[in-house]
Order: structure tokens, then C-alpha cells, then sequence
């Protein structure tokens, strides 16, 4: 099995908790994530489920909260079948707003054939996950942007 680290930052001009709190608005996700809906707690140990797909065409990542600092870190452990690894986010002061990063450390599935398919699929994973944090930014940064 290898393993992949892909990560991804932005910068908001919201402050860190505002940000926070939109990043870990579960039901919020799809908001700001292309083809992703989520919903689960918010502490350490809690479950986290993520639906990522184009309709009926997709999969399930369930994760289980391994760090959350409010207003700053949550970070998760994959604990699906198509998705294995661990994540973080991390939200810091910058400026007058904050900056955004997501790290992702995967666990690919099938020898040679997933190494393979990670040279294709790693871009659009990163620019992917790029646009969701800018989004978020946006979001967060928004009149509203936080229920």
C-alpha cells in the first residue's frame, strides 16, 4: 500500500473562529465542497460521515474526529472502505482574517494500478480541494456566513 500527502490553502478575510465554525457546519459542507454532503459531531472520538459523488454515483467516507481544538484544528482519522488515511484543517490568524489549510496523508488501494491512478486523479484532488477552501473563504467572509 502506498501512501499520498495532498494539501491545500486559502485565505479569508473572516476571522479564525467565523471560519471555524462555517469549515465544521457539517450539514454546510456542500456550500463550499463540490460533490461532497457531511454531517457528525464536534468533538474529539465523534463520527463524521461525508457523501461524495455526482447523484447516485458515488461513495461514503466515515471518519472519526481525532483532534478538535475550537476555532483553530479539527483533524480525522478515514476510516471507509475507498478512503483510508488521516486529514486536518487548520485555521490561523492572517492579517486581518485568517488562512485555511487542509492536509490530507491517504492510504492508496490497489499496489501499482492506485499509484498509477493517483498521477491522474492527485491534480484534480488538489484543485478541487483548493476551490472548496476558497469557497469556504467566501462563504465565511459573507454577511450570513455563519447560522
Amino acid at each position: 500500500m502506498s501512501t499520498v500527502a495532498v494539501h491545500a490553502e486559502a485565505t479569508s478575510d473572516a476571522p479564525p473562529e467565523r471560519l471555524f465554525a462555517v469549515l465544521t457546519d457539517w450539514p454546510r459542507h456542500a456550500e463550499w465542497m463540490p460533490f461532497t454532503r457531511a454531517e457528525g459531531g464536534h468533538e474529539a472520538g465523534a463520527e463524521l460521515a461525508a457523501w461524495t459523488g455526482l447523484g447516485p454515483v458515488g461513495f461514503v467516507d466515515t471518519m472519526v474526529i481525532t483532534d478538535w481544538r475550537p476555532g483553530s484544528r479539527v483533524a480525522v482519522r478515514h476510516t471507509g472502505r475507498v478512503v483510508r488515511g488521516e486529514a486536518w484543517f487548520e485555521v490561523v490568524p492572517y492579517g486581518g482574517g485568517s488562512r485555511v489549510v487542509w492536509a490530507e496523508r491517504v492510504d492508496l488501494p490497489l499496489g501499482p494500478l492506485g499509484r498509477a491512478g493517483w498521477l491522474a486523479a492527485g491534480p484534480i484532488v488538489r484543485a478541487f480541494m483548493g476551490l472548496g477552501l476558497r469557497r469556504l473563504g467566501r462563504l465565511a467572509g459573507s454577511v450570513g456566513g455563519v447560522r
